[in-house]
């Protein structure tokens, strides 16, 4: 009994003490790649593991891309002037 307790107090201790962890595109990326591992031969953790590191590497590329946007804004092109060739 004295065994059961510990453990819940080791597993408690471990759960409250944990932080979020910054994992953004790896659930998705886990979820295709452990799908696709598995209907390539069972390898489905590999694939899940492969998918997450995908996942967050890419999710990382757009989010540094959308900052990069925001940061240099493209100015709309001017509209055409009156009585110039239209282009083709």
């Amino acid at each position: 009994m004295k065994i059961k307790a510990a453990l819940f107090a080791v597993a408690a201790v471990g759960v409250l003490s944990t932080s979020p962890a910054n994992a953004i595109g790896c659930f998705t990326g886990a979820v295709a790649g452990g799908v696709a591992g598995h209907y390539a031969g069972h390898h489905a953790i590999i694939g899940a593991v492969g998918g997450c590191i995908a996942g967050h590497h890419l999710r990382k590329e757009q989010e540094r891309k959308r900052r990069e946007q925001l940061a240099h804004p493209v100015e709309p092109a001017a509209p055409p002037q009156p009585g110039s060739p239209a282009p083709q």
